[in-house]
């Protein structure tokens, strides 16, 4: 069922609309905690270090991803506000099509240099060759995951958030049922996860492009178009705060990878990990909400509905306060159990592992509000504003805070790197928030 943009949102009709964003990420999430999983417990604490290692680099197409799927899906979600459907249409046509192009230059490049993208890294001798092995099988997929990660944005936009809830299953399903005859049934052991990685993200680019390719009952279909250098210039300048973000998030994990790596050894690196796996879904909460309620910021705004506007963001500063709260707590309660599913094999590293993992989930007390944040801004077409909080969290105050931090407090201070980082980016998000809200008129 289509859910139209138009109208008053009560809490629970806007949480009705941005529930499938969310569990499609949590679900890409769960999934990704299973492959940690099988790796871990079935290929070896190595093997897991290794592919923590490398895993920054596949973030590379999820940053183009979110920077033309939320950025192109600004700018179609207004001119749907317009009435402006043809056009609409033109944009999200254009938008594949570039999209395709870079996700085959990604695969290319990518494939040739794995060997020194691995050096890059840090990978030592015990750790490259599970590297290498690991990341040329993913590159070879980056044309499909690409694809599928802007086609998260614009089945929002299409009025179908259901439909990509259901593609995340379908891929996340493949990639599960992949693990356990690739990695437990025929032992295949990092080839096998990366194989089951790789046909489940190829599934999640084909089928929605074989649906969009098509008439469909949503508002989007690929149809004919244009070069349009103006619309690929506003698309990666609005979506750039989603694509620092991400590629942010990649720089940062491979700086956790290397501080970890000379403090704590390998350990460190494979402690990381699990925390990484875990943290991701209650992250994916605040992502989910930011991706499902950024197209309705910008229908409204498109619209020139400033009351309704107002309600969205009164509402969501509300929301993501509250569920700053309540998943902080959760991610505190469930810490145990759920490392002892990754690492309870070693004791040590277990042990490393949970007082790492309670210090990092502070963060999530004030993490959804500078998430969404940068989120409101990207669907109001500023690119600017959005790019410079996505910048100052990440590129800003959480890379100064992993390097700054443990030369006082040790491993510590990596642990509490991110709590620092987003507590001194709060300040720039109100301060934006407040700022501009007579621009917009929310």
């Amino acid at each position: 069922m289509s859910l139209k943009m138009s109208g008053h949102f009560t809490y629970k009709r806007l949480l009705r609309f941005v529930i499938s964003p969310i569990l499609m990420i949590i679900c890409t999430a769960v999934y990704g905690v299973v492959d940690g999983f099988f790796i871990s417990n079935y290929v070896g604490k190595l093997p897991f270090a290794a592919v923590n290692l490398v895993m920054p680099v596949d973030l590379v197409p999820v940053a183009i991803g979110f920077m033309i799927g939320e950025g192109g899906n600004a700018l179609i979600s207004k001119k749907l506000g317009e009435n402006k459907r043809g056009i609409a249409n033109q944009y999200f046509s254009l938008l594949v099509y570039t999209t395709a192009v870079i996700g085959v230059a990604l695969s290319l490049a990518g494939y040739a240099f794995t060997p020194a993208i691995a050096d890059i890294l840090g990978a030592n001798a015990q750790l490259k060759p599970y590297c290498v092995e690991y990341g040329r099988i993913l590159f070879a997929a980056q044309f499909f995951y690409v694809l599928q990660n802007i086609f998260q944005s614009f089945f929002i936009a299409a009025g179908k958030p259901d439909l990509s809830l259901k593609v995340s299953l379908l891929s996340g399903g493949i990639n599960v049922l992949l693990d356990v005859l690739f990695i437990v049934v025929l032992q295949w052991g990092v080839a096998g996860a990366a194989w089951a990685t790789a046909l489940g993200q190829v599934a999640g680019g084909m089928v929605p492009l074989a649906y969009f390719a098509r008439k469909n009952s949503s508002l989007l279909q690929i149809t004919r178009t244009r070069l349009n250098l103006p619309v690929l210039f506003k698309t990666f300048t609005n979506g750039s705060s989603d694509m620092v973000s991400v590629l942010s998030a990649s720089v940062i994990t491979a700086l956790y990878n290397y501080q970890l790596l000379s403090i704590a050894g390998e350990d460190g690196v494979a402690a990381y990990g699990a925390i990484m796996y875990i943290t991701f879904i209650f992250m994916s909460i605040y992502l989910g909400y930011a991706s499902g309620s950024a197209p309705l910021i910008s229908f409204q705004y498109g619209a020139r509905n400033h009351g309704e506007l107002h309600n969205l963001v009164r509402k969501s500063i509300i929301l993501m306060l509250g569920m700053g709260l309540v998943i902080t707590v959760a991610a505190e309660l469930v810490a145990v159990p759920l490392l002892q599913a990754f690492v309870g094999y070693d004791r040590e590293l277990f042990s490393l592992t949970v007082h790492g993992y309670r210090m990092y989930v502070l963060a999530f007390l004030l993490m959804g509000l500078n998430i969404w944040g940068a989120a409101l801004f990207t669907a109001l077409n500023n690119g600017l504003v959005s790019a410079a909080i996505s910048f100052l969290r990440t590129f800003g105050f959480e890379m100064a805070a992993v390097l700054l931090l443990p030369l006082w407090l040790g491993i510590d201070g990596i642990w509490i790197s991110i709590f620092v980082a987003e507590l001194c980016t709060c300040f720039f998000t109100v301060y934006f928030v407040v700022r501009k809200r007579e621009v917009y008129h929310y």
